[in-house]
């Protein structure tokens, strides 16, 4: 893999659907893991299989359906675990086994109840299994970013010495600052991997909403691989968002100069199926995939973006798989937009036509949330009862998002 190409390995199947209300079954993992190989991922991440026959199942399905994709399977360090993950992906083209053990320790105290030394036996016997069975494994350090970090380092040099080719760094509760974590992605690089063919991963969550930012601190620090999930998805608040740590790359390239195989003009419509499967929709206002993130409603805006979108767009709709711009009449829109809408629904205004519509059109904002395109014919019908019948032009194709459109 090139130095600055950039593996994206989603975990929307495995950690994403371990979010209240988002457990998917079957059929449906199979149907966003092709999609997610249609996007340009990487890695699938496609269930951790001894926790249940449906995850052994999924993993199984998952790695038998796609065959260009590593699909990768969680485990913890104990070889029921790896034996159940090795079974799972018996007929996977590109098997990954993931396994993992905690170093910090408050989780060795209180939940695995082990010395720092039996983790680390752990760790050498379950990556050393693992790779018996898989070329490719992946360890993580789980809750690294709160481990101390002369152990976290021992740990991390056991399982490549075990034969991991992968290390994973994971922020597993939310908890660390960016510059913090690119300290913490070099001081292992140094440390640790040096010059080996060893690929460093980080897997951040977002309980302090900086799970994308500490993301792309670590990939400038030299992670060569980020774990993330389609929306954000995940435990808690949730992972680090594929969309939006694909897009900080494409759009500032000038300061991220790092390439992915995403193809980004799928990420709109592999977040609408993630949607649909799970039956929750991503906040109006997300970043890249949600309904306002190319939507205008303030007149100051509404005019650059008739004039040029990239007044108030940094990337085009269509660049990840949005229909379109939307420009959204409301209190704050302005004469500019409204005589456009005019235009679209086949109305010629004059420039004191679109004064009188726009004095009439302010009043019935103030009052109503959304503005239909019947409330404008109507704005107009009730002025040509004064002043005549007004010009009509056949109508453009819409480019609007007005309640009506969708």
């Amino acid at each position: 893999m090139s130095a600055k190409r950039i593996a994206i390995f989603d975990t929307t199947l495995r950690d994403g659907e371990q979010s209240p209300g988002c457990s998917m079954d079957l059929s449906e993992k199979v149907r966003m893991a092709k999609q997610l190989e249609t996007l340009g991922a990487d890695i699938i991440e496609a269930g951790f299989p001894i926790a249940s026959d449906g995850d052994f199942a999924a993993v199984e399905a998952v790695a038998r359906e796609c065959r260009e994709v590593t699909v990768a399977a969680l485990c913890r360090t104990a070889e029921p675990d790896v034996l159940r993950a090795a079974a799972a992906l018996r007929d996977a083209a590109h098997p990954r086994i993931h396994t993992f053990v905690a170093t910090s320790d408050i989780h060795l105290q209180y939940k695995l109840k082990k010395t720092r030394a039996e983790v680390i036996e752990m760790t050498r016997q379950a990556v050393g299994l693992a790779r018996k069975h898989t070329d490719e494994v992946e360890f993580s350090a789980e809750d690294a970013t709160r481990s101390d970090i002369d152990y976290l380092c021992e740990v991390l040099a056991v399982a490549i010495e075990a034969g991991a080719s992968i290390i994973n760094i994971p922020d597993t509760v939310g908890y660390t600052l960016p510059t913090e974590f690119s300290c913490l992605i070099q001081t292992i690089h140094e440390r640790v991997v040096g010059d080996r063919d060893v690929i460093i991963s980080v897997h951040c969550h977002n309980d302090l909403g900086l799970a994308v930012a500490n993301s792309l601190a670590a990939i400038e620090a030299g992670a060569r691989q980020v774990e993330c999930t389609i929306n954000g998805i995940g435990e808690r608040a949730g992972n680090a968002s594929l969309e939006e740590i694909v897009m900080a790359m494409k759009v500032r390239a000038d300061r991220l100069p790092f390439e992915t195989a995403i193809k980004t003009h799928e990420l709109y419509p592999t977040s609408q199926l993630l949607s649909s499967i799970i039956g929750s929709d991503v906040q109006p206002n997300k970043a890249i995939v949600g309904r306002n993130a190319f939507a205008h409603e303030a007149g100051i805006h509404q005019h650059g973006m008739i004039s040029n979108p990239l007044c108030y767009e940094i990337m085009t709709p269509e660049s990840v798989g949005v229909p379109t711009n939307s420009l959204v009449l409301g209190k704050h829109s302005g004469r500019h937009a409204l005589a456009l809408r005019y235009t679209e629904l086949g109305y010629s205004l004059q420039p004191a036509e679109v004064d009188a519509a726009y004095e009439r059109f302010s009043e019935l904002a103030d009052r109503k949330k959304n503005i239909y395109d019947q409330d404008l014919i109507a704005l107009l019908t009730a002025a040509t009862r004064a002043s005549g019948p007004l010009p009509i032009e056949p109508a453009p194709a819409a480019r609007w998002a007005s309640p009506s459109y969708t």
